[in-house]
């Protein structure tokens, strides 16, 4: 871009710092050392005023984005595959996540839902960011916002703990524990850099109940709602009690075959529920009699 640029702030996009508000409408192409420096200089104006980085833009406003050069510019990676959006209303989008995609990209992976979501939405005056995440072998609905403000009420729904979260998941083993149980542990992470496993024994508190949905003797089908979310959180309290989620090479039995069997089924907002069945087949189908025991959890 070698041209001034003046924006006008769309309603979508009201209520963002000055910071953000260039790095998203950018495509994040210019570093943010540079966004900095152009604020400071007061080459970034709003209204024809300077403005500092945190200071919050609102509709209507002009600002003015100055030229860049090429050495400025780095990439964001995008992509053009489709998603599987089930829902798109009052500014949520929910997501069919499939296991093996990544919710955010990372080092040597260009490919991921937020990829794919600039790809969709690249003429979108607001971007659609994810509210939150799914490791990336986890299948199932994932939530992202496409406005600032509904991106903030919902960042703020997961920090507090007021989105209900019900996952489904196939285990080793018959579990016999009858009705809600409650799991309750102390996990963190341990290991060197790039061998990191999340271990129980002290840490941050986990807290989860359960209940069995298909009990048999080499394998059982449970429900599971998050009361905590911490990382690898599911995986781990059911690989400690020698339950561990059939698929899961890093926690559970390394000669496991397939993808790891553990799917986000529901998702319970103020005044929103949403449920997505897995679409697992033959003998990991789940009945709708199981769904409507995993729906008592919601």
């Amino acid at each position: 871009m070698n041209k001034v640029q003046f924006v006008e702030v769309s309603p979508a996009e009201a209520g963002q710092k000055l910071l953000q508000f260039l790095e998203r409408r950018l495509g994040h192409s210019v570093p943010k050392t540079a966004i900095l420096r152009w604020i400071r200089k007061g080459e970034v104006r709003v209204d024809k005023g300077r403005k500092k980085p945190f200071d919050r833009l609102e509709a209507g406003q002009t600002v003015r984005i100055p030229p860049f050069h090429q050495d400025e510019a780095r990439s964001k990676e995008t992509s053009t595959r489709p998603l599987d959006i089930v829902l798109n209303k009052k500014g949520i989008l929910a997501i069919n996540k499939p296991s093996g995609l990544p919710s955010h990209g990372g080092e040597g992976q260009k490919d991921s839902v937020a990829a794919r979501l600039r790809g969709l939405y690249a003429e979108a005056e607001f971007t659609p960011s994810l509210c939150h995440r799914l490791d990336r072998d986890t299948s199932g609905l994932l939530l992202a916002a496409s406005s600032y403000e509904k991106l903030r009420e919902l960042n703020d729904l997961f920090a507090s703990g007021k989105v209900g979260k019900v996952y489904l998941a196939w285990v080793h083993r018959q579990w016999k524990e009858p009705g809600t149980v409650i799991l309750e542990d102390y996990m963190e992470k341990r290991g060197e850099k790039g061998e990191e496993k999340v271990c129980t024994g002290s840490g941050k508190q986990a807290l989860a109940e359960v209940v069995c949905l298909d009990s048999r003797r080499e394998r059982s089908l449970l429900a599971v709602k998050l009361i905590t979310g911490r990382t690898h959180q599911i995986r781990v309290q059911l690989a400690s009690r020698k339950h561990p989620i059939i698929g899961d090479r890093k926690y559970g039995k390394k000669r496991d075959e397939g993808p790891l069997m553990l799917h986000c089924y529901s998702l319970a907002l103020p005044g929103l529920q949403l449920s997505l069945p897995p679409d697992w087949k033959d003998k990991w189908q789940v009945e709708k009699h199981m769904l409507k025991s995993a729906e008592s959890l919601a």
